[in-house]
């Protein structure tokens, strides 16, 4: 019966390992990205947020509307790094709190929590990475 049980870990784990040695690059760098991403935004975002991104109230808007976050993907570094103020809409309810600045998050920072919003809540929008969020921090005006 022992034996059994050691043979049994051992094949679990063998094929756990076997498993993980099959991830992509590409997967692997997208789970690098989202994990941190989860870190910044539990630090930076989900006080107003949400821990589940479904905003506060009347003040902050949700991040479950995957067309809002997908339609505007290219301005979030933006909105993050430098703040936001002005009226958004999501799902027809009107958001007009001031967003503060996040300046001091780097590119990759700004990379890694769009990552994790834009495939958190609903949302599946694949890895945005710090080339990315760079190329669209040029364009903040």
């Amino acid at each position: 019966m022992r034996n059994r049980i050691i043979i049994s870990i051992f094949f679990l784990s063998l094929t756990a390992i076997v498993f993980y040695s099959c991830q992509t690059e590409q997967e692997l760098t997208y789970a690098r990205y989202y994990v941190n991403g989860k870190g910044v935004y539990e630090q930076h975002c989900q006080q107003c947020h949400g821990k589940n991104g479904e905003g506060l109230k009347a003040l902050y808007p949700p991040l479950t509307d995957s067309v809002s976050l997908k339609k505007n993907k290219d301005k979030l570094a933006c909105f993050i790094r430098y703040g936001m103020a002005g009226k958004w809409t999501v799902n027809g309810q009107v958001y007009d709190a001031v967003m503060p600045a996040e300046e001091h998050l780097s590119d990759i920072d700004v990379a890694a929590v769009i990552t994790y919003i834009t495939n958190s809540f609903g949302n599946k929008q694949g890895l945005y990475d710090q080339k990315q969020a760079t190329e669209d921090l040029k364009k903040c005006k």
